[in-house]
């Protein structure tokens, strides 16, 4: 059978609407020549059409799984169950983990919270897969996130809405919203979570566990969807600490195929635990509290968590960090326009960058979404009206200037820390809020679903390692407080988190 070429070389129509759409103005015969002269590189394309592109690893036996039923599923926090063993020993042996619908499970469907990649079935497992799987882990399946993880709230999973454990109607956070639920209530010992803009911290905040965002590039991002690969993290999330320093040690480290890891310094995380914090000095960041969000009894209980140390050893004060109260403002030009670029226009892949790419992943969602643009959640659209508004109209010059000014935000943060070895805050102004109503405007859909990130989405920015640590309980849900610590030093911070852990029981405090 003849293999027919899957590039064919453009019509002169579309030659020509290429021009237009570029401003240009060519005439019939320079399209002509221009057609000709692509069709000499086209020739390229057919060639790579003849070449096997190398895949990442597939190294452990598994089953397509199953979608749960609804019976299995009361708080709407499973994607798809199923179950991959890895090696009989390791420091991960006898644990369970659920993997945020974002990462690559070759085999197990995929879908990422978007009704456009329903269906997906991945063919490669992401970087942190195999390293779960290596040190004795099991995967139990994927957790529901919210639509393309563009949510800290949990109200737009294609799946439906993921309550909250300690109160149904309300939000558990999000956009790893399964994931922190599913290790709330005790489905699952540890999970992997997703950070643009807070992720991780916001979902275990809501929903009382622990969940740490890495420093940015200490876990390799291979084979999980991106939106922006300045701000995409990927790390643990449990309900001890303990767990999280465990599932950081087995998959911290370059792979060698993320764009993201660049002077990757590993610590021994385990060796954290049990330290204590006697001769640390946390640092109260002022302008952590206060917001025009914040709730009193949030500001309150995170101040008395962070004075707990000093029975603890540590040294606390009080510090001020001006450039904070911009880190949402810089987060929102770099997230706007480089979620537009990257994990819309670009397909989730993009292209300047040297490492593995999902091609399945790519054609999949980019025939799902170019083909069903309507189907996208109210905030993907506005991300991308946005983006593509600003990208048009300031040519990218207010992204180029935020990346400018992550680097100054960095700087402050850096400077604080050579005077305290953490930063301490609420992980979220407020507690959780109530879940919006189905028919409720795009405006209050938007609002619950992006108003928690003072705090959280900075630190995306600037790539310094932050752990939401439950802290207490008001009115029936949980309160957070994080911390903070020097880019690499994630050893700290897992120190401090441990030691406060261990203080007393944080539903009492």
């Amino acid at each position: 059978m003849a293999k027919f070429p899957t590039v064919r070389t453009p019509t002169i129509e579309e030659v020509l609407d290429i021009a237009d759409a570029f401003g240009m103005s060519i005439s019939v015969e320079e399209a002509e020549s221009y057609q000709g002269m692509m069709a000499g590189t086209i020739q390229s394309y057919h060639r790579i059409d003849d070449l096997v592109e190398p895949k990442l690893p597939v190294k452990y036996p598994r089953s397509p799984g199953r979608r749960p039923s609804a019976e299995e599923n009361p708080y709407n926090a499973w994607y798809w169950k199923s179950e991959i063993k890895g090696k009989a020993r390791g420091p991960l042996a006898g644990k369970t983990i659920v993997l945020k619908d974002n990462i690559s499970l070759a085999g197990v469907p995929m879908m990422n919270g978007a009704s456009v990649l329903e269906g997906y079935v991945p063919d490669v497992d992401a970087t942190v897969v195999t390293r779960i799987l290596d040190a004795g882990g099991t995967i139990i399946g994927k957790a529901a996130n919210t639509y393309l993880c563009f949510d800290g709230g949990s109200a737009t999973p294609s799946t439906g809405m993921v309550e909250n454990p300690y109160k149904k109607g309300y939000s558990s956070g999000g956009s790893s919203a399964g994931s922190a639920v599913l290790v709330s209530i005790g489905e699952a010992d540890m999970a992997m979570g997703g950070d643009q803009g807070g992720s991780i911290r916001i979902p275990a905040c809501w929903s009382g566990i622990y969940g740490h965002k890495p420093t940015h590039g200490l876990v390799p991002y291979t084979g999980v969807f991106p939106i922006e690969q300045t701000l995409d993290h990927t790390g643990p999330m449990a309900n001890n600490v303990t767990d999280i320093a465990t599932l950081l040690q087995a998959i911290a480290g370059s792979d060698g195929l993320d764009p993201r890891q660049i002077g990757t310094k590993t610590q021994n995380y385990v060796k954290a635990l049990g330290k204590g914090v006697k001769g640390m000095t946390i640092g109260v960041v002022k302008e952590g509290f206060g917001h025009a969000n914040s709730e009193k009894a949030v500001d309150q209980k995170v101040k008395a968590a962070a004075q707990r140390f000093k029975k603890l050893g540590a040294k606390v004060k009080q510090i001020s960090i001006p450039m904070h109260l911009y880190g949402l403002d810089i987060w929102n030009a770099v997230a706007v326009e480089g979620a537009t670029e990257l994990m819309l226009k670009g397909n989730c892949m993009g292209t300047n960058w040297e490492g593995y790419y999902s091609t399945s992943l790519l054609d999949a969602y980019a025939h799902g979404w170019r083909s069903r643009p309507d189907d996208l959640s109210v905030t993907v659209k506005l991300v991308m009206l946005l983006g593509q508004y600003m990208h048009h109209n300031y040519h990218g010059h207010y992204y180029a200037k935020a990346q400018n000014l992550s680097r100054k935000l960095r700087q402050c943060y850096d400077e604080a820390l050579d005077d305290v070895d953490l930063l301490a805050m609420p992980t979220l102004p407020q507690q959780a809020t109530k879940l919006p109503a189905p028919d409720c405007s795009y405006e209050e859909y938007v609002d619950t679903a992006l108003n928690m990130l003072n705090n959280t989405a900075p630190f995306d920015c600037s790539g310094h390692p932050g752990i939401n640590v439950p802290c207490g309980m008001n009115n029936g849900l949980p309160i957070g407080m994080m911390l903070v610590g020097k880019r690499y030093d994630d050893a700290s911070v897992i120190q401090a988190a441990h030691a406060f852990e261990k203080s007393g029981n944080w539903k009492k405090m």
